[in-house]
């Protein structure tokens, strides 16, 4: 039988991860990733950008979850990574390189805080930030396509990190 929404059977458990997204503007795909932050309840997330529309349309698909996730809009991508590296964050860039790894490869440091690093949904991540990135990650893909939706790929990023993250 299906269990309501306030008869689950999860742990509430604080993952200390801030997303940044870097000029996502896409509104659904923003209220997406707010879902998403609250599903594996991270620390924070910070849209980065000019023009970023968070209004009715992100509203609509984050379904109340602005409510608990913690969200801010600075507008410099790069300045944000940069403060959050001084203060000894690992800086996750999810985008494909000639030197990014597969997620599912990939080893977070658990007594260390983590940036994840989502990109534009047509340009990706911008290179000055993947320049001052710890790690560059990957969702392998087997079809042929070479890309997918910011907010699917998010999914699986998020997934596996958290999952290192419990399994200490």
């Amino acid at each position: 039988m299906q269990l309501s929404h306030n008869d689950n059977r999860f742990t509430i458990t604080k993952h200390p991860i801030i997303i940044v997204c870097d000029n996502i503007n896409n509104a659904p795909n923003l209220g997406s990733i707010l879902r998403l932050a609250d599903a594996f309840n991270v620390q924070e997330v910070r849209f980065c950008g000019q023009n970023i529309p968070l209004g009715r349309r992100m509203l609509k698909t984050s379904r109340a979850t602005e409510k608990y996730v913690t969200y801010s809009n600075p507008e410099n991508a790069l300045n944000e990574i940069q403060k959050l590296k001084n203060y000894n964050f690992k800086i996750v860039a999810l985008e494909i390189t000639k030197e990014s790894r597969p997620i599912s490869k990939i080893s977070i440091n658990l007594n260390q805080p983590v940036v994840l690093i989502l990109g534009d949904e047509n340009y990706g991540v911008s290179k000055e930030i993947l320049l001052i990135s710890d790690v560059i990650t990957h969702v392998e893909m087997f079809g042929n396509n070479s890309s997918m939706n910011v907010v699917s790929a998010a999914a699986i990023a998020l997934y596996e990190i958290t999952k290192q993250q419990n399994n200490k």
